[in-house]
């Protein structure tokens, strides 16, 4: 599942680099304005194509999330940092009994071409904060390369995607520590997979690291003290080793 809004020179490279026996892609486009629709079904005959009722990156991944009929979902960047190569390492963990696999650059095997000195000073800090918070052993907590369990989206508890009447908690790139918190309180089995991220290919990245660390921090602190609604775990679904 592919998020993108503007990545019509990158789609080529992720989706020419994607293992072939994938049985579903699904983009998510946030109203591009150049040509990627176009081109991610030029690359990839059969991809379907979700339009974001709202912005953002959360709002991209649960619209996504709910168009995807898998048993598997993996969420991957569309600005080829992130390699479609190692998808096979992602789904080996759910077969062996995680529930949710949580890329990481800082795992053995892993690493960053792209990562800067403030951003890993800034992603040790919120990794210790949520490990001391949920009892947690995260090592890359804002990682965005994920695979799960589809049931698992019903532990997101996500807004509805498609509701238009204003911005959500959640839409932001706050996403993924929201998902990785509400996972681990969940306490499904999490295993952590090695993954290596390259420089974004074209275009730029609108992440910003003050701003979006605050929404980090605010994250953990509303997960952790109860801000959240509760969240079950599906039936059937690995739990933590005790």
């Amino acid at each position: 599942m592919i998020p993108a809004m503007n990545e019509a020179r990158n789609l080529p490279h992720v989706l020419g680099h994607m293992p072939k026996d994938i049985d579903e892609i699904i983009l998510v486009d946030g109203n591009s304005v150049d040509d990627t629709i176009a081109v991610a079904e030029a690359n990839w005959p059969g991809i379907k194509i979700v339009k974001q009722a709202r912005r953002g990156k959360g709002n991209a991944l649960a619209a996504g999330f709910a168009a995807c009929t898998g048993d598997y979902i993996v969420m991957i960047d569309a600005d080829g940092s992130m390699d479609p190569r190692e998808i096979p390492r992602f789904t080996a963990a759910l077969d062996a009994g995680a529930a949710y696999a949580k890329g990481s650059r800082f795992a053995e095997g892993g690493g960053s071409d792209d990562i800067t000195a403030l951003r890993r000073v800034g992603n040790w800090g919120l990794n210790y904060m949520t490990n001391v918070l949920f009892r947690t052993s995260f090592s890359d907590l804002c990682y965005g390369y994920n695979a799960f369990r589809k049931e698992c989206v019903t532990i997101f508890a996500l807004p509805d995607h498609a509701d238009t009447s204003g911005p959500r908690w959640g839409d932001g790139f706050e996403i993924e520590t929201l998902i990785n918190t509400r996972v681990a309180k969940a306490q499904v089995r999490i295993d952590e997979v090695a993954s290596f991220e390259f420089r974004r290919m074209f275009g730029q990245s609108n992440l910003l690291t003050f701003r979006d660390g605050f929404r980090v921090v605010r994250t953990i602190m509303r997960e952790r003290f109860g801000f959240g609604a509760p969240h079950e775990v599906p039936a059937g679904q690995p739990t933590k080793a005790a």
